[in-house]
């Protein structure tokens, strides 16, 4: 147990820059650039964070800032804003494969089937349908509520989230204690359930989970595994282990 722990420290520490890239692009899809750090400790399980997160964050003055609010929390603001940070998962995979990433969302337009369209028009339409017209880092305030812009902002913002997480699946309760934040609406379930290319969600419209289709293969299991979520598989496997089997690795290891 000791040499995992120490395992588990190392592992932190090598990750910690890839860790701080992270809360980077977190912070700049958050309104006003900051987010408490109380909220990012709660959820620090789900986005690979180190347990003295809070603490180690005076260590990058160039990247992050810690303020007082008016309720006098401690929030983490963003020092500086990176361009080349301001790009989401899905426009990164726009230039690999336009096609795919142009199915990901799906926002129907009704009309006639007999509606007069050419193929440039046809063109336009499945555009506008389909990949995402807002960037999840513009400022979601300058949309107009409840409009088709406005939900595929949010629905923009949910998969940014999610390809920043660990396993890249999050709990309501993690999703929403950056509510305010990511500018999220209780509406969110229904939206996320429409865009079945891009999401799957488990468990009650009261209490899901939801996952990024794309990052999981046929048998269920992550494409790309964090160098973390493969030391916590055998840390469980290690948990699993009977009597017998801690006896015949030690044995082995001999």
């Amino acid at each position: 147990m000791c040499s995992l722990l120490e395992e588990e420290r190392r592992l932190h520490d090598q990750l910690l820059p890839t860790r701080v890239r992270a809360v980077r692009k977190l912070l700049m899809l958050a309104d006003h650039r900051r987010i408490p750090l109380a909220k990012l400790h709660h959820c620090r399980a789900v986005l690979g964070l180190p347990d003295d997160f809070r603490d180690r964050v005076r260590e990058f003055p160039g990247d992050f800032r810690v303020a007082v609010d008016p309720d006098g929390r401690d929030v983490l603001e963003l020092a500086r804003w990176d361009p080349a940070l301001a790009v989401s998962a899905l426009e990164r995979d726009f230039v690999v494969d336009e096609r795919r990433v142009r199915r990901t969302f799906r926002f129907a337009v009704p009309h006639s089937r007999s509606m007069p369209l050419d193929a440039e028009d046809a063109d336009r339409l499945d555009a506008a349908t389909t990949f995402p017209l807002v960037s999840p880092y513009t400022s979601g305030a300058l949309l107009r509520p409840w409009t088709p812009e406005a939900e595929k902002y949010r629905v923009g913002v949910v998969h940014e989230f999610l390809s920043l997480t660990l396993e890249k699946r999050a709990l309501i309760h993690h999703i929403f204690e950056f509510k305010e934040e990511l500018g999220l609406t209780r509406h969110m379930h229904a939206s996320l359930r429409k865009q079945s290319h891009a999401f799957y969600l488990a468990g009650t419209e009261m209490n899901w989970a939801v996952f990024l289709r794309d990052a999981y293969g046929g048998d269920g299991d992550l494409r790309e595994k964090d160098p973390l979520v493969l030391f916590n598989e055998k840390l469980r496997r290690y948990a699993c282990m009977t009597k017998m089997d801690s006896s015949e690795s030690i044995a082995t290891a001999y």
